[in-house]
Order: C-alpha cells, then structure tokens, then sequence
C-alpha cells in the first residue's frame, strides 16, 4: 500500500509543506492524532521526499491533533550524505507546533550481520483470540488494525497485581497487506502506552512523550508480533519499549517510548472522544 494514501497525505507544488488531514480512523481512543499515525506520517513523507528508507525516526509530541484540524507537514532534509540523510519534520496546527520528528534514512553494505535479541514463545495468530475493542475505540486508528492477544490479561482480570517481567505481547495483522515498511510499523510499534496498564496489572490512561522507531531490516510479513517490555513507572511517568517481529520470527524493528501515566477517570465524567 502507498504510505502517503494511507495518510492521506497531499502536497501542492514543490515547496517543503505537506498536509495531514486528522480523521478519526487516525485517532486514539482519546479523540486525538494516534502518535503512531504521526510518526508514521512524518516518516512517509521523509522517505518520499529523501528517496531513502528510514532507519530511525524519533519523534516528540508537544501538543493533541483533533479530528477536523489539518497538520501541516514541514520537511527538511538537513543533510544528504553518500548513503544517508539526516532530516526533520516540524508538524504543526494554525501555526503552532504540535510534534518534531528527527530521523536518519539509508542503507549502507556490510559483510556481515547479527541478531541477538530473543523472540517470545507464544501461541501463532490464528491460536490467539482477539482483543476486545472498547466502546470509545469505535471508528479509530484501533479498530482499523486487526490485533489478537498473545499475551495479554483481559481488563476485568487486572487487579492490581503486577507482572514479573512487565511483558505482554499482541499479533497485529499487517496493515498493508505484506509489506511491512517503517511508516506501518510506526503504528504498529506505539503499544508502550496499552503494555503499562497491563505490566501494572491495573487500568491506566497513558500520553506518549515520544516515540522512537528503529529499522532492523524490510521483511515481508502479514502477521506483525509486538513484543512489549515495560521497563519502569516512576513519578507519574512509564517507559518501555516494542519488540516487532515478523510471523517467521524475523526480527524487522525496534520502537520505545515515555509516557505521562494517570489513573482513569471516572465513568462519570464526559470523555473527550
């Protein structure tokens, strides 16, 4: 799939603007631009513009995009080496600045390579059962994604009790078909946030900080495993990371993020989405 459609990215002319229109099948269950989907934005339009896969790409999320505003776009490749680029995306809202994205595009040769990282044994796709989606998810970045839960504890079931190595682990059903492509796995790597409440073993309602997404090689894949390890919440502040496998056990990306981490609110207050 072309990752600029799948945004709904548009361009005019040759300048360095691009707009993302924020609809609600980009948005988190917060009723805000899913990060996932800007990070992934940003990233599509760095590789078109560059000509360049991305390796590496962080970004930083200062402000909530909501559904009807247009972010705009700004892209900079900075520096344009023999192999790699180094570039920027300021994305804003009227004028004020909502994330930066950072990132490093390219592909180098080397006479040899390595993989230490160890995948986690669980059931394959079709053994896992779905994840059951919540009402405020309806028509959002959520619900366009098919996920199962490969490891992962049912919200009646956390009761305060937590994990013993703040792992949990989803099958995310590929976006794009096969095609497992930086500005996909951005998406799919933005689950620090859903892993906390559940290494905790209690709801919570997580923002992310930032958001990083590091490239291990382009492996085609339907199936997509997010292995997520969160390492720490302290001061009101989670971190962790995102392990993205391929279904052959191919290790295809890494992600991490922070976020600000809050009790939930009462049913009794209006939700923003």
């Amino acid at each position: 799939m072309d990752a600029l459609a799948f945004y709904g990215l548009a361009h005019d002319g040759d300048g360095p603007v691009w707009r993302l229109p924020v609809v609600k099948r980009l948005c988190s269950g917060l009723g805000a631009l899913f990060g996932g989907c800007g990070l992934g934005a940003a990233i599509a339009v760095l590789e078109h513009v560059t000509e360049r896969p991305v390796t590496w790409a962080t970004a930083q999320f200062l402000e909530f995009a909501r559904p009807g505003s247009t972010v705009e776009l700004e892209v900079v490749e900075v520096i344009r080496g023999h192999a790699t680029s180094q570039g920027r995306v300021l994305a804003r809202v009227d004028g004020q600045e909502i994330f930066t994205v950072l990132a490093a595009s390219g592909r180098r040769t080397l006479s040899w390579d390595g993989e230490w990282a160890e995948r986690p044994v669980v059931p394959p796709p079709d053994a896992c059962p779905p994840r059951p989606l919540r009402p405020e998810h309806a028509g959002t970045i959520a619900e366009q994604l098919e996920v199962r839960a490969a490891r992962l504890r049912p919200l009646e079931e956390l009761d305060g009790t937590p994990t013993d190595d703040g792992r949990s682990a989803l099958w995310v059903r590929n976006p794009w078909g096969t095609d497992a492509q930086a500005a996909a796995l951005a998406i799919v790597g933005d689950y620090v946030p859903m892993g906390i409440g559940q290494a905790g073993g209690r709801r919570a309602e997580s923002s992310s900080l930032d958001n990083t997404l590091r490239m291990v090689r382009v492996h085609p894949t339907e199936w997509i495993l997010a292995d997520i390890r969160v390492h720490a919440v302290a001061d009101g502040f989670g971190h962790g990371l995102v392990h993205l496998w391929a279904e052959d056990g191919t290790l295809i990306a890494t992600a991490s993020q922070s976020a600000i981490v809050k009790d939930p609110r009462p049913p009794s207050r209006d939700r923003e989405d």
